[in-house]
């Protein structure tokens, strides 16, 4: 054989070899993925761990606390599963679901059409709302986005909120990793507002150490829902079952009303 026929067939074998690593690497297929699940007896979960009051590290007993945490256990448990929470960055939550890293994400991921094209979703389990956040001393009269013109705004990174502060033509937009750093250069006055889910705003309100106070509601019909990676119709289902057994026996009004003092597992009025 002439080298340069050599050549092209190591080329064409390590080609092969290649590919069937790659192939051992993806993730299973949908019924492989979850039955994979259930002979682990483990659902990973993954969650942002920063996002107060639905997903933070409680300072007391320095455990994952909120209500996306509640919401997974109780998927957990009607699933018939322990329940393995994965803290995992905002930023690459979703990448890692696609990459097959954990099961699902229960952290507040708003349902879009554009991330609806890389990962399914289950029925919605949150329905909230946008709402600016301003300083205590701050009496402006922001009626919408377009009030921002000229102004700084915080907004959580990669988030809906980054995107629809973008969209508005004057505004400056400083994104950041959590909300703990946007309230706090909100306070400093190094930003004008922040904007964030207003159930999140409303469950600061009282809590923050910072001197801010809720704003307007931007806009409203936002849906948080389990993100799924695609291509696992099984495991979706019995995700499904799961949150409408939740909601069949008041389970996820309960949760909900712990931490939000009303049912936002249902639609607003």
């Amino acid at each position: 054989m002439r080298p340069a026929a050599t050549r092209v067939l190591r080329r064409q074998i390590l080609a092969c070899a290649g590919a069937l690593l790659l192939a051992s690497s993806l993730p299973s297929n949908a019924a492989d993925r979850f039955e994979a699940v259930k002979a682990r007896g483990i659902l990973r979960v993954a969650i942002e761990g920063s996002y107060p009051p639905f997903n933070f590290v409680d300072p007391a007993s320095g455990q994952m606390d909120g209500y996306d945490v509640d919401v997974a256990r109780l998927l957990g448990t009607r699933l018939g599963l322990k329940v393995e929470l994965v803290p995992t960055a905002w930023t690459d939550i979703l990448d890692g679901l696609v990459a097959g890293r954990y099961d699902i994400v229960v952290s507040q991921v708003i349902v879009t059409p554009g991330r609806a094209r890389i990962v399914d979703f289950s029925a919605p389990y949150t329905y909230s709302s946008a709402r600016l956040i301003v300083r205590s001393n701050d009496a402006t009269a922001y009626a919408s986005l377009a009030d921002l013109k000229g102004k700084t705004v915080g907004v959580p990174r990669a988030s809906v909120y980054e995107v629809r502060a973008r969209s508005v033509a004057g505004v400056n937009v400083r994104s950041y990793p959590a909300a703990p750093e946007n309230l706090q250069d909100l306070a400093f006055g190094r930003i004008d507002v922040a904007l964030n889910d207003s159930l999140m705003v409303a469950w600061l309100a009282g809590r923050s150490i910072w001197p801010v106070k809720p704003g307007p509601i931007v806009w409203t019909g936002q849906r948080s829902a389990v993100a799924i990676q695609k291509g696992n119709p099984a495991l979706k289902a019995a995700i499904e079952q799961g949150l409408r057994q939740g909601r069949a026996d008041g389970s996820l009004t309960r949760l909900s009303r712990k931490w939000f003092q009303t049912d936002v597992s249902r639609p607003l009025p």
